[in-house]
């Protein structure tokens, strides 16, 4: 019997508690009290399961055990994203049907959460002599930036090694740069192009935009003919400001732009097609020509890739155009190998160029730890004890809280092979695999304790 396997001793207990913190609708992007809510109910179990804890600033927190001077850490994350409309069961509470697990934040991150609680419970319970202190960190705010882990790491020490259960196994070792960027002119110098409005974030590809043209009846006829003739799904209304024009995309997350189509770049690409760029205004005449409908930063001249990470993404994420005003966001991932200077200054220079301005909104540094590192040993290790496979290497264009630990972390687990709706309706993960996960974490935990 694997280590591991001692968590399926909690089973029912872990699920009545997944329940109870399911319920606390914890959307930190509409209310960070909600969130903190969330924060100190799995602070409190802690706290009676008999572990020690530590609050800080209601924003994050931790549950300990054990002694030595180097602490060994799991973090994961309590807060969620909106539940969304059309959702075939309650989202905010644990439904079991057909073999799965409903709710949301059952994958990301909250199932995760209370699983790596009851590990340590479990570790506890079972009285093996630890080598470092097993620490939970538990976040409240990692949906909308991870400042959560800023405070937190402002006031407690950094972990000597760690992972955090927020991906898919096997070990993401590898956490590309992102860096996000806003271009903009205080002022609007378009003739045609009234307004336009784009996307709702600037790391998910826009998948709807709209435009309001004012234009001759001839060049309206002229754009429907060159709508039909392009990719994209197009609707035109006239109204007492103009002629509007709706693009509908697909969305997709920011970090791969190329699954997506982009409403707001092909909307954009229409209209340069019909009116030429000078008429659009600047800022359209700079996404036209810098951006396009590439994904890779080619015309940026920022075009990169490394073994390690794969090749920079570029994405538009949000286009503002109004009467004394334009402005648009890019979030670009790039390789661990690259300069993000290197790439602000081409960018910035490219705008000029338009007589654009540009603003750093974020600059997150990438992740890379070796394989050669001990982490990596100990959470193969544990991988091939439970599922008899070797757990592969892989790079992301995401960020999760490996990236706070400083090149001493890794994104490991929970989901195993399925599609669980993570951001969607119906989150939901099958059961057999949420309890495979807890026994990997379990036998995680225990060899960053005890080895």
């Amino acid at each position: 019997m694997s280590f591991g396997e001692k968590i399926l001793d909690y089973k029912e207990d872990i699920l009545k508690d997944l329940d109870e913190l399911l319920k606390i609708q914890s959307v930190s992007s509409k209310s960070q009290e909600d969130a903190s809510e969330a924060l100190k109910f799995i602070l409190k179990r802690a706290e009676e399961m008999g572990l020690t804890t530590e609050n800080v600033d209601d924003i994050a927190g931790h549950a300990e055990y054990g002694k030595g001077d180097e602490i060994a850490a799991v973090l994961s994350h309590v807060d969620v994203v909106p539940s969304g409309d059309g959702w075939s069961v309650e989202p905010f509470a644990l439904t079991r049907k057909n073999g799965r697990l409903y709710g949301r934040g059952i994958a990301d991150d909250k199932g995760p959460a209370i699983i790596a609680l009851y590990c340590l419970k479990a570790l506890k319970d079972s009285g093996v002599p630890f080598k470092r202190r097993l620490r939970t960190i538990f976040g409240a705010s990692e949906e909308v930036g991870m400042a959560d882990m800023d405070r937190y790491f402002s006031k407690q020490p950094l972990p000597n090694m760690g992972f955090t259960p927020d991906l898919e196994y096997g070990i993401c070792n590898v956490e590309k740069g992102i860096l996000q960027i806003e271009v903009y002119s205080n002022e609007n110098n378009a003739k045609t192009l009234t307004a336009m409005k784009a996307g709702n974030a600037i790391n998910a590809v826009a998948a709807k935009a709209y435009a309001l043209i004012d234009c001759s009846e001839t060049e309206d006829h002229q754009l429907r003919r060159f709508a039909d003739a392009k990719p994209g799904d197009y609707d035109f209304d006239y109204t007492i400001d103009g002629m509007q024009i709706i693009s509908k995309g697909k969305a997709a997350h920011g970090s791969t732009p190329e699954l997506g189509f982009n409403a707001a770049t092909n909307l954009i690409r229409l209209l340069a097609a019909n009116f030429g760029q000078t008429v659009l205004g600047s800022l359209c005449a700079f996404l036209d020509d810098a951006v396009g409908l590439e994904t890779d930063g080619f015309s940026l001249g920022i075009k990169c890739s490394d073994k390690q990470s794969g090749a920079l993404t570029v994405n538009v994420g949000t286009v503002d155009i109004g009467e004394t005003y334009m402005k648009a966001t890019l979030d670009i991932r790039y390789p661990v190998s690259a300069d993000s200077d290197d790439i602000i200054f081409k960018i910035r220079q490219r705008a000029a160029y338009d007589g654009l301005k540009i603003k750093i909104k974020a600059n997150n540094p990438p992740l890379y730890v070796p394989e050669t590192a001990p982490i990596i040993g100990l959470l193969k290790d544990a991988y091939k004890t439970i599922t008899g496979e070797e757990a592969n290497l892989f790079s992301t264009g995401g960020g999760t809280y490996a990236r706070t630990l400083q090149n001493r972390g890794v994104a490991f687990g929970a989901i195993m092979n399925e599609e669980c709706n993570i951001h969607a309706v119906d989150e939901s993960m099958d059961e057999e695999k949420f309890f495979l996960h807890a026994q990997i974490c379990l036998e995680a935990m225990y060899n960053l304790a005890t080895k």
